[in-house]
């Protein structure tokens, strides 16, 4: 159940390459505020503060405005912890001001919810001092929130898996087993979606199949050494990428916008040759049967793996995330009636049930009964029905009534 929840977590739906600015929401410490470029690159980091008790709404205000328009922000990312609500509540209202910042950035900010389980562990961890060694432990929270909303895997990897919340009770399985199972879930997703390697870290690409550490460090030293890898072939160059290993990792190395197309897909180098006949028959308007070309070294399940790359080029096999909002009407368990039907996000699942967030800042449970008869995902959007409140307890009976 660990691997199953952190591959969904994994494969969690990115924003892509956009320009974000990240909150990590605070009453009294304040919010702080980070832009982002869309390769994720620290632009700027400030802290406002528009709760109580300081109330400096008005400041706040004006220096988000600002930074929207500076830094042409596209999409904003609020962490989901304590005064996330608030902070949404204010976000969207200085969003709905009607000022030319806005008009002129059509069709809109989107503004996200985002998880920030294991975001105080990578802030204060080795890899984050790396990253960002004169920045505080703050800023460099607010900057993994903002990179969870563009690429979760990217950001996800750089996290112990027991630290991003991966289910219920997770001392009480064999450690040594837990860590193996959810290691070897990360390397099988990262090779799953693959890496751009002009764009990822030592810590994503440690993952990718025939990349160690140390190889890892050397394709990024290259990298700022000679600039962006132009084709796969310039992996060769790489000190100790020899040919053996080419073979292994080639496949799961991306180079976007590089010579050749198909530097871009899953085919390996050595398919080359065949994708390359496949896409001249297909561009001939011949009809293609994949059973012609297979070869001794071919089979046809790589041709029909190649076959899905030529149709679908450079594709991801997750979608894009979509905005979600949870109900304006409802912000603590006072709020709540038995009979509500409301928009949640499922926070964890469990052998008992899946675990919600409503915006209330606390989960209610969709008892494993009450799942009709299907499963749900990790931070999938569900429309659920309150059915039963214990407010003393703080405890909240949910049921699923459909997925959004």
């Amino acid at each position: 159940m660990f691997a199953d929840n952190l591959r969904q977590l994994l494969l969690e739906n990115p924003l892509g390459q956009k320009r974000v600015l990240a909150l990590d929401p605070g009453f009294r410490t304040g919010c702080k505020l980070v832009c982002l470029s869309a390769q994720g690159d620290l632009l700027y980091h400030t802290a406002i503060y528009p709760h109580p008790p300081v109330n400096k709404r008005s400041e706040a205000e004006a220096i988000l405005l600002k930074a929207l328009k500076d830094y042409q922000i596209e999409a904003i990312a609020i962490g989901n912890g304590t005064a996330s609500r608030e902070t949404e509540t204010f976000v969207r209202s200085v969003i709905s001001i009607q000022t030319s910042v806005f008009r002129s950035q059509k069709p809109g900010i989107s503004v996200f919810v985002v998880s920030e389980n294991g975001a105080s562990v990578y802030s204060a961890s080795k890899i984050a001092r790396e990253e960002f060694p004169d920045e505080d432990v703050t800023v460099r929270g607010a900057v993994s929130i903002g990179r969870r909303l563009m690429d979760p895997l990217a950001e996800l990897v750089k996290i112990d898996p027991k630290s991003i919340g991966v289910g219920q009770y997770q001392h009480d399985v064999d450690q040594t087993e837990l860590k193996k199972s959810l290691d070897q879930t990360v390397e099988s997703v990262v090779n799953y979606v693959g890496v751009d390697v002009n764009t990822a870290s030592k810590h994503l690409l440690t993952y990718i199949s025939g990349v160690g550490s140390t190889l890892a460090q050397n394709i990024v030293n290259y990298r700022a050494e000679n600039g962006a890898f132009a084709d796969r072939k310039a992996l060769l160059k790489v000190p100790k990428l020899g040919a053996k290993t080419f073979e292994q990792c080639a496949g799961f190395l991306r180079i976007a916008g590089g010579t050749n197309p198909l530097d871009n897909t899953a085919v390996h180098p050595e398919s080359y040759a065949i994708a390359a006949a496949l896409q001249k028959a297909k561009m001939a308007g011949k009809e293609v049967r994949l059973e012609d070309y297979v070869t001794d070294e071919v089979g046809l399940p790589t041709l029909q793996d190649i076959w899905r790359e030529l149709e679908k080029p450079s594709r991801d096999p997750r979608e894009q995330i979509e905005e979600f909002r949870f109900s304006e009407q409802v912000h603590t368990i006072d709020d709540l009636q038995e009979g509500m039907t409301l928009p949640g996000i499922v926070t964890n699942i469990s052998n008992f049930g899946a675990f919600v967030d409503m915006g209330i800042h606390k989960d209610g449970l969709i008892h494993v009964s009450q799942l009709r008869s299907r499963g749900v995902q990790l931070h999938e959007h569900v429309q659920v029905e309150v059915l039963s409140i214990d407010r003393e307890r703080k405890r909240i009976s949910l049921k699923l009534h459909k997925t959004t």
